[in-house]
Order: structure tokens, then C-alpha cells, then sequence
């Protein structure tokens, strides 16, 4: 790992304990000298004791959900490197220095492990759709594209950890960690990494038509903190086409008769022109305030050191 730079490898647990004890053996074979600490999110099945007899350094978390886990992780933990990872043994321990590697060799700031050969792997088509229809979702919002927004095998240097803000509370919160990475436009890099099938005595606990709601409005709820003139000017402009659609044959039957003969689609039209004007004036005013938040965290992000091997 190089002299005197810290490891951190953070795993959020919930009820893992056929894999947790594993995993961590695996990651401290991968990268000798580590930290590793296992944040259990209330288990019900002992994963809190296997970790530690594996050698983590456990804490608890009991507000429920992954985002929750995520913030206090970052919140506590320091180190130079932070690498997360689930306990379920669905990523390998052994391409962990495939992340850290290049963070540390190239000055980078994230580097995501991009999962390939996954519908093998896990067997929900429905969660390997989604993933692609969100990737592509997220790239038309904030103009960045990554292959794998929701791949829980990072590793992350100090700067962008301790400038994180971490509101999301659920599996939002990989989404949340990519828009960050896109709006402050950091260093990143993706590395291709193996989705293993999970243990016969785990249960995903991703749901996809719940979770996937959830991941859907915490994109536009991003997508309006950080672009508000993007979200509201679209809105805007929607407004304005269906106002022509409406408005404009009633203006041309006024100038062929002289006379409103539609006087409610003529009101309806002027009443959608009117919101179309305030919400893009909104936007507007929005997006100073959005401007206002990303220099605000990237003045915390420049207040980082970056962590190199030399």
C-alpha cells in the first residue's frame, strides 16, 4: 500500500454472517495493513460477532437503510483510502487492488468497479434492465457517463469522502455519490470487475420495483438541487409546445372571424403560458442557489490533500 497511507475498507452488514467473516479475511489478504470495519445495520443473525472474530472493527448503525450506513461510515472513519464493499461476498476481496491501485498511482479521486458478466451472476434480469435503463437515465441528467452508477465496489481518496454530503438514506445513496463525482467533475476512473452469485443463505435486499421508485425520485430530486434550469426549463418548455398546440388554431380562427370561438382552450393556453414563464423564472433563481452549493462543496473538496504512493 505504500508507507504510511491508511486503508480503510468499509462494509455495511445486514444479516451476512454466512459470507462476512470471508470477506474480510479476504480483504485483509488483498490489502495487507488495512483497517477493516463492518458497520451492522441492526442483524439478526450474529453477522456483528462473526465480523469481529474476523478481525474488523465493528459499530452499529440503527437507523435502517444503506445511505444511513454510508454517512456514518464517512463521518467516523479516518483513513487516506476508503474502499467500500458489500458483505455478501458478491465482490471479490482479491480485485480490490485493482481500485486502490490506480487511486493512488494516478491521483484519482473514485474509481468504480464496474461489474461485467453480471446477469449470470445474479439471476434478477429485472435488476440488470433497470441498471442499464438508469445508467443511460443518468447520463441524459448530468451529462456523465458511467457504465455502473450502482456498483457498490469503490474506493474513494480522503478529499472526496470527507466532502461527501451524504443525505441519501437507502441504495439511492451510490446515485447520490455519482452526482456528486459528475458535479464536481473529480478525477475518476472505472475498472471492470467480476459480479460473483450470491451465497445460498443470503437474500439481496434490493427490491426492484420498490427500490427502483425510490432510485428514480432521488434522481430528480439531484437532478433539482443540482440543475434546476435543466429540470424546470424542460418543464418550461413543455408548457410552451402544448400552449402553441392549444393556442395557436384558436388565434387563427380569431383572425379569419373575428371572434374566440374556443374562449376555455384560449384561457387554457394563456394559463399554461404563464406557468411556463414563472417555472423557467424559477429555475432561474434555482440555479444561482445550486451554482452557490456545488462551490460551497468543492471548496471542501479542494480543502483535501491528495494521497499518492510518492
Amino acid at each position: 500500500m505504500g508507507s504510511g497511507i491508511r486503508t480503510a475498507v468499509l462494509i455495511p452488514c445486514l444479516n451476512e454472517a454466512a459470507t462476512v467473516g470471508s470477506v474480510i479475511s479476504g480483504f485483509k489478504d488483498a490489502l495487507p495493513g488495512c483497517d477493516v470495519y463492518v458497520y451492522d445495520n441492526g442483524s439478526a443473525d450474529g453477522s456483528a460477532d462473526v465480523a469481529r472474530a474476523a478481525g474488523a472493527v465493528v459499530r452499529s448503525e440503527p437507523n435502517p437503510g444503506k445511505g444511513e450506513v454510508v454517512r456514518r461510515m464517512f463521518a467516523e472513519v479516518d483513513a487516506d483510502v476508503y474502499l467500500i464493499a458489500d458483505g455478501d461476498g458478491t465482490y471479490n476481496p482479491a480485485d480490490a487492488p485493482l481500485l486502490v491501485d490506480p487511486l493512488l498511482d494516478e491521483g484519482l479521486d473514485m474509481v468504480v468497479g464496474s461489474r461485467v458478466r453480471r446477469a449470470a451472476a445474479d439471476g434478477r434480469r429485472g435488476h440488470v434492465i433497470g441498471n442499464r435503463a438508469f445508467n443511460h437515465l443518468f447520463h441524459r441528467l448530468f451529462g456523465t457517463g458511467f457504465s455502473d452508477i450502482f456498483s457498490g465496489y469503490r474506493a474513494f481518496s480522503r478529499r472526496f469522502v470527507k466532502s461527501f454530503p451524504a443525505t441519501s438514506s437507502g441504495f439511492e445513496i451510490e446515485t447520490e455519490i455519482s452526482v456528486h463525482a459528475s458535479q464536481l467533475r473529480v478525477p475518476i476512473a472505472e475498472i471492470p470487475i467480476d459480479y460473483g452469485p450470491r451465497n445460498v443463505d443470503s437474500s439481496s435486499k434490493l427490491r426492484t420495483v420498490r427500490d427502483g421508485v425510490k432510485i428514480l425520485w432521488a434522481m430528480v430530486v439531484l437532478l433539482k438541487n443540482n440543475r434546476p434550469l435543466a429540470l424546470f426549463g424542460w418543464i418550461s418548455a413543455v408548457c410552451a409546445v402544448a400552449a402553441l398546440t392549444l393556442g395557436v388554431p384558436v388565434v387563427i380562427a380569431f383572425i379569419q372571424t373575428g371572434l374566440v370561438e374556443r374562449l376555455p382552450t384560449a384561457v387554457l393556453a394563456t394559463g399554461l403560458v404563464v406557468v411556463g414563464l414563472l417555472l423557467w423564472a424559477l429555475g432561474l433563481i434555482l440555479d444561482s442557489g445550486a451554482q452557490g452549493r456545488i462551490e460551497a462543496k468543492r471548496l471542501a473538496y479542494l480543502q483535501g490533500v491528495v494521497t499518492t504512493r510518492t
